[in-house]
């Protein structure tokens, strides 16, 4: 198993590195300091999981983005807060699982294993709570964001909206003018019935699934 750590703590990651090295099967590929050291070290390197420090606070957008890229690496939030809205949270970013901060390295190898087996152990009561999420009761909003009808294009332009990037900032990620930028963010604030660039990036960053539940369609 080929392990990434990311964590702004150089104690912990060195650390961390030095038991779970002790573990048959396991390697501790790197420790990372951000994500955007992650992004690049998971361009050259063949990973299975990657462990993310949460205990001190990470963009969970900038982790979904993540996620999406490398489907196929499981990210682990690691000393996580065990409470249900937590998790849900983590999950919605995109996190295959997690560790809770008061567990320990033996918990933390059988729970790797497990996540990546595709199983995830958690309390009851945890269990119940994403339960409830899957089926409504602490689902993300349907409505009215479940009713727009953003184009792929513009469904894009309002992610890297949410990411603070600049028109020409964007123009740049899609290869697209400064004009055609301008063009799709007026079209996303109509359909957000938004007036300001700040208020999409504040509802995206808050509902960072309006992009995935919208009826995205083809053009654009």
């Amino acid at each position: 198993m080929h392990i990434i750590v990311l964590t702004p703590v150089r104690l912990f990651g060195d650390g961390l590195t030095a038991c779970l090295s002790t573990r048959p099967g396991i390697t501790v590929l790197a420790v990372v300091s951000d994500l955007a050291k992650l992004r690049s070290a998971l361009s050259i390197m063949p990973t299975h999981v990657v462990l993310i420090d949460v205990s001190q606070g990470i963009d969970l957008f900038d982790v979904r983005t993540i996620a999406v890229e490398w489907s196929d690496v499981a990210l682990v939030a690691l000393g996580l807060n065990e409470q249900r809205q937590d998790v849900i949270r983590c999950g919605r970013a995109g996190f295959a699982g997690y560790v809770a901060r008061d567990a320990t390295i033996e918990a933390l190898c059988a729970s790797l294993s497990e996540i990546v087996a595709g199983r995830l152990a958690c309390p009851p009561e945890i269990a119940g709570g994403l339960l409830r999420a899957l089926f409504g009761k602490d689902a993300p909003p349907q409505s009215p964001d479940a009713e727009l009808s953003l184009t792929r294009r513009e469904s894009e332009v309002l992610a890297l909206l949410g990411r603070g990037l600049s028109n020409k900032e964007i123009g740049s990620e899609l290869c697209v003018s400064v004009a055609t930028v301008k063009h799709h963010v007026h079209h996303v604030l109509a359909k957000l019935k938004l007036s300001r660039r700040a208020q999409a990036m504040r509802r995206f960053r808050d509902a960072p699934w309006i992009a995935r539940t919208s009826r995205v369609v083809s053009k654009g």
